[in-house]
């Protein structure tokens, strides 16, 4: 199998796979019956062959900015799944036939220290005292009068209060796509309203009501609890996604009102992702990309440029930009750029190889990428290093998701099953099954993975977040039995265990949480909500929070 060119600034491959030692042993990365299923799995002495190549290689589901949610209730989910690919690229990781990611060819210029991927303190203990809402059948909790403690057990912890929503809606259903914890408030987006609970006992503090729906969302936020939507500017099909809001989060306050203007004959569609970081938000659309500032509204750039590689997206955090920009070469090839977040201008360039796309961006700094060739049925997950070149590819056995947002336009954040921190990407894989997943842990200077833990007893990870060294993941409750949070440390261990869900009745509504539903871990609770509701009418869950 031929390789493809070589991208710029990038040293060259190998020739063949003659150099690649042969695979591991058959049952890698699967503890024996009885086994502990946190034990730290034990990494193969050797790097894989890659293998036939198989089909199937699928481009991410594009969203509207928030961890991965559904479309429309009633639609099939359009998200990406695993991947099976043959042959590397360029110096890329790949995933092989067997599940196996390969690694060849890696830059060894640049710095190797970690870069910091951003911080945030220690989770406090929760405060207040907390009361169980059982809810009244008026979007105040279950409808059904039950003590959702009733069954808990020593060590667990309790459900801290529990609402539900009760709305009429369209056919399509109704979205609740937003999610954030700032401060002592928990907010959420339900179809055209933003309302905050009290972290403590759920008491509602305030509510937004928009007179459209909310179609553009982000899970960042400024420093000071201020974040951007997008509504629509009207009421049906013909209805457009271009209003951007500015909201307080911590008081419900809106702030400046601002229409994206239309740049071409093909900008617009009925949903916008959008991206943050410092003073500027990024408004990428099906047709164009653009951004502003977040204190004004004021219009800083738009992603049309002349010098012949355009930014049709822009990915932001840590005080970075990355626009990812089409060339007008007769390869089309793709271009990475660190865009400056006032001015747009790029400062460093990496262009993938023919053919190759980003899929997702697990991190805009440190620079993580995951990348695909939809001809050639590739797929890679590389790092950059600050100047962009060639860092490291990633190399693991394993099926990886890539599983960044849902909508109508490209997210490229929002990777719900990946996190990174410091020196460290962490990325979940899948199985056939469906259950019992692993996470694995990448070192980004070298691309080798450090450690693997499986989550054994037919349950799934699911990664929260990563910050100070250590990765958080809900262990997902299985067959109405709870679920639990932990850490994991970067350095490797035992995952710690922070927090474990009640027995008993509460463990069936946790249940139904699992799927589409978005979640968190802050201050020592856990919250998750739906992503979606039917709007029949009647009581639907929305939004569980647990604690000590």
């Amino acid at each position: 199998m031929t390789e493809p060119p070589q991208p710029p600034n990038q040293p060259p491959t190998p020739s063949g796979y003659g150099h690649l030692p042969g695979p591991p042993q058959p049952g890698y990365g699967y503890p024996p019956q009885g086994a502990n299923p946190y034990a730290q799995q034990q990494q193969p002495p050797t790097v894989p062959q890659p293998l036939a190549q198989q089909g199937g290689y699928g481009f991410p589901p594009p969203g509207p900015g928030m961890p991965p949610g559904p479309p429309a209730p009633g639609g099939p989910r359009r998200r990406k799944g695993a991947v099976v690919v043959a042959a590397a690229v360029a110096g890329v990781l790949v995933l092989g036939a067997g599940g196996y990611f390969v690694f060849l060819g890696d830059d060894e210029s640049g710095p190797k220290t970690p870069v910091a991927q951003g911080s945030t303190p220690a989770d406090p203990k929760p405060s207040g005292s907390p009361s169980v809402d059982k809810g009244d059948g008026s979007g105040n909790g279950s409808g059904e009068q039950t003590d959702l403690n009733a069954g808990r057990k020593p060590g667990e912890g309790k459900v801290l209060w529990f609402k539900t929503a009760k709305l009429q809606g369209p056919g399509a259903g109704i979205q609740a796509k937003g999610q954030w914890v700032v401060g002592d408030t928990v907010v959420k987006t339900l179809d055209k309203s933003v309302i905050a609970y009290a972290v403590t006992d759920g008491k509602e503090k305030w509510k937004l009501d928009f007179r459209t729906e909310v179609c553009g969302l982000t899970d960042q936020t400024t420093g000071d609890g201020k974040t951007v939507m997008a509504v629509k500017d009207g009421e049906g099909s013909s209805a457009t996604c271009n209003q951007l809001k500015l909201v307080d989060l911590k008081t419900g306050k809106e702030g400046w009102t601002k229409e994206v203007v239309k740049e071409n004959l093909f900008d617009g569609g009925n949903s916008v992702a959008l991206s943050l970081t410092g003073d500027t938000v990024a408004v990428n659309r099906l047709a164009n990309t653009s951004a502003y500032r977040i204190s004004t509204g004021d219009k800083l750039f738009s992603g049309n440029s002349p010098e012949g590689c355009q930014a049709g997206q822009y990915a932001a955090g840590n005080g970075k930009m990355l626009g990812i920009a089409m060339c007008l070469d007769d390869d089309k090839t793709t271009e990475v750029q660190d865009a400056d977040p006032v001015t747009g201008k790029k400062t460093w360039s990496y262009r993938l190889p023919k053919g190759w796309r980003v899929n997702g961006v697990y991190s805009v700094f440190p620079t993580v990428l995951d990348i695909g060739n939809r001809d050639t049925k590739e797929r890679a997950v590389i790092a950059l290093t600050a100047d962009g070149k060639k860092r490291s590819s990633m190399a693991a056995e394993g099926s990886f998701e890539v599983n960044c947002g849902s909508g109508s336009v490209d997210n490229l954040q929002g990777c719900g099953s990946s996190a990174v921190d410091g020196d460290t990407l962490y990325l979940r894989t899948t199985t056939e099954s469906g259950t019992d997943n692993e996470i694995v842990a990448f070192d980004l200077a070298t691309g080798k993975a450090k450690w693997r833990h499986k989550a054994g007893d037919q349950r799934n990870w699911h990664p929260l977040k990563a910050a100070n060294g250590q990765l958080t993941v809900y262990r997902g409750s299985v067959r109405d039995e709870p679920g639990e949070v932990v850490t994991m440390a970067a350095a490797g261990g035992e995952p710690k265990s922070l927090l474990r869900m009640p027995s008993g009745p509460a463990a069936k509504v946790e249940g139904s949480f699992i799927t589409y539903s978005l979640r968190a871990y802050e201050g020592g609770r856990y919250i998750t909500s739906a992503t979606s509701l039917t709007g029949d009418g009647k009581d639907e869950r929305l939004l569980m929070v647990f604690g000590k």
